[in-house]
């Protein structure tokens, strides 16, 4: 029974050898229909790793995140030192309510005005680039 329930969790449907429920959107662990906006729930578990620098769900097994996340309601803790502006991000995208979560292009509207120029020697090879693409793009007559 043990290896049974390991390979394929029970009244969920979801292989815990091929997916990682740590980044899952909990209707993806209910095994209920999704869109792409359970893409956006994993996508704020990346985030929330990126500003973390921490495992999601660090010390449980998946049979516990589905539990949590998915019956549970639970989400991950965002630290104090996280800029507000991308904990807004973070929370916003892990909803427990898909149809409450940004879009992608929402995020990026988010995002875009947090983007940091570069600076020094990196800040001229970027210039150069994008010159560069430009130049490609649209070549003059």
């Amino acid at each position: 029974m043990l290896v049974s329930m390991e390979h394929n969790m029970v009244g969920v449907g979801i292989s815990l050898r091929s997916t990682k429920a740590e980044w899952m959107a909990p209707e993806v662990l209910r095994n209920e229909p999704s869109d792409e906006k359970c893409d956006v729930y994993s996508f704020g578990v990346i985030l929330w790793e990126l500003c973390t620098l921490q495992q999601p769900w660090e010390g449980m097994n998946p049979m516990q995140v589905v539990g949590a996340v998915g019956y549970q309601h639970r989400r991950l803790d965002i630290p104090e030192d996280v800029d507000p502006s991308i904990a807004d991000i973070i929370r916003k995208c892990c909803q427990t309510n898909p149809k409450l979560r940004p879009t992608f292009s929402e995020i990026m509207a988010a995002l875009k005005p947090l983007q940091k120029q570069p600076t020094g020697p990196q800040a001229t090879r970027s210039s150069a680039l994008r010159s560069s693409n430009h130049e490609k793009n649209h070549p003059s007559p």
